[in-house]
């Protein structure tokens, strides 16, 4: 399936990313070489004539922009860093969400009010001020101070949210857009831990994001100083974005169902749910972020663009 990223003066920071990311000669010859293959980085810098070091460097802005994937492999000596191309087309709208809605509504839902959960070990909560109560133990997903968690983690299962969807009694929407702080999960941070994190809308599988790690070596912007250097600092922002076209995440078409195919004013409210498919490739755990831990001030946002 060929792959798209779709962009308005509204993705600056994407935006950016891209415009950096094809903005040297040499990084075009590089997707070009992926066109053809797969290539480690060795492999990229003998076929160019630049040094290994440099080849890694715009690997790099490469990938931050989204236009390729990496995954380290086994080499003969330790591992090694393989580079796929990810995306076939690059599509950018010289507009604003302004342009073409006059209102929208956005619902921020605290990580900590699911409604449901199903979750085994390792697995936990904490909120600023510490743990809630007994780590990898998930019972302890019941206890009534979950409200106030700011982290959340698990190996297997899921968690279950409910918004209100009152609003669209009145009014009929274009979009809807889903945001969260999000990573793989291990006992403690491994930039090596792939994991396949699945999110559901009414019960409708909205698409599947393969996180690459469990992220640390930093310490999250937001983190409380009483929070370890060894475990989990930040995640990724995610946003799965719905529309009369398809869906996508961050600006990269996941399939072709449309905001319509997710009935969202059908119920009294709708269901967002976020974990690990038990025939995932790549089970390796979640780590979601609320509005005081990782990089992002916010929980779980949900805008509905009119």
């Amino acid at each position: 399936m060929m792959q798209t990223i779709k962009m308005s003066l509204d993705d600056t920071k994407h935006l950016s990313l891209v415009s950096k990311a094809l903005s040297a000669e040499i990084r075009i010859e590089i997707l070009k070489l992926l066109c053809s293959a797969d290539l480690n980085i060795n492999e990229i810098a003998e076929k160019l004539k630049i040094p290994a070091s440099s080849a890694a460097s715009h690997i790099k802005v490469l990938e931050e922009a989204s236009l390729i994937k990496t995954s380290l492999q086994p080499g003969v000596r330790g591992s090694m860093k393989l580079c796929k191309k990810q995306m076939d087309e690059i599509g950018i709208s010289l507009t604003t969400h302004k342009d073409h809605y006059e209102e929208q509504e956005i619902i921020s839902m605290p990580i900590g009010n699911y409604v449901d959960y199903k979750v085994e070990p390792t697995c936990g909560l904490v909120n600023e001020k510490g743990p809630i109560d007994e780590e990898d133990e998930p019972r302890c997903f019941y206890n009534p101070l979950r409200t106030t968690a700011k982290l959340l983690w698990f190996q297997k299962g899921y968690v279950e949210y409910r918004f209100p969807n009152n609003v669209l009694k009145q009014k009929k929407e274009k979009k809807l857009e889903l945001s969260f702080e999000i990573c793989s999960e291990d006992h403690e941070y491994n930039l090596d831990c792939p994991s396949d994190i699945t999110v559901w809308i009414n019960g409708i599988e909205a698409g599947t994001y393969t996180c690459p790690s469990d992220f640390g070596g930093r310490r999250g912007t937001l983190n409380p100083s009483w929070w370890p250097d060894k475990n989990t600092q930040y995640g990724e922002l995610k946003t799965f974005l719905l529309t009369e076209e398809g869906t996508f995440i961050n600006n990269m078409k996941v399939n072709d169902k449309s905001i319509m195919a997710y009935e969202l004013s059908t119920n009294e409210y709708i269901s967002i749910r976020i974990g690990i498919k038990e025939d995932s490739n790549n089970i390796g755990g979640i780590n979601l972020f609320g509005d005081s831990f990782g990089d992002y001030p916010q929980d779980i946002l949900l805008r509905f663009i009119f």
